[in-house]
């Protein structure tokens, strides 16, 4: 089990294989983003997308999909996030495009009011088969800590 002591700053990792298909595209803005440009060919070649694209959440979710799949790899002692400090779209993503991802932690700090628990943030790139970065994102994860009466560090 990976708790919040075994957490590095500066530590990377680089992992996923995520097939973008044009049917997955569609269904995703049909449901969530039903902008024309991620449903009509005619309506996306009118923009500087040129042809569909996977709306920024699908790409937000394709990643998430990747991150977990790295998280069940080593049991962690995950206890969720607060949030995303920072979310850019880079270049849009296509049907066809193979998504992969490179995470590096980049700072951490136990809970004081919740000492059983610390925060890392986490800049986590996607890049697709081109080596074209994507999304890039700066966000927050909450870990159980191992052992909670031991002292905190400044």
């Amino acid at each position: 089990m990976l708790y919040f002591e075994d957490i590095a700053i500066g530590a990377k990792d680089s992992f996923g294989s995520y097939q973008v298909t044009r049917e997955e595209v569609l269904e995703f803005a049909q449901k969530y983003d039903p902008q024309p440009f991620h449903l009509s060919d005619e309506a996306a070649a009118q923009t500087h997308f040129g042809r569909i694209s996977a709306s920024g959440w699908h790409t937000c979710a394709m990643t998430m999909r990747m991150l977990v799949e790295n998280m069940s790899v080593i049991q962690r002692a995950g206890l969720g996030s607060p949030g995303v400090d920072q979310l850019m779209w880079r270049k849009p993503v296509y049907p066809g495009d193979t998504l992969r991802c490179e995470t590096e932690v980049l700072e951490k700090r136990r809970s004081r009011s919740r000492p059983e628990m610390g925060l890392f943030k986490t800049r986590s790139r996607t890049y697709n088969q081109n080596d074209e970065l994507v999304l890039e994102m700066v966000s927050n994860g909450l870990m159980q800590v191992r052992d909670p009466d031991a002292p905190i560090e400044d």
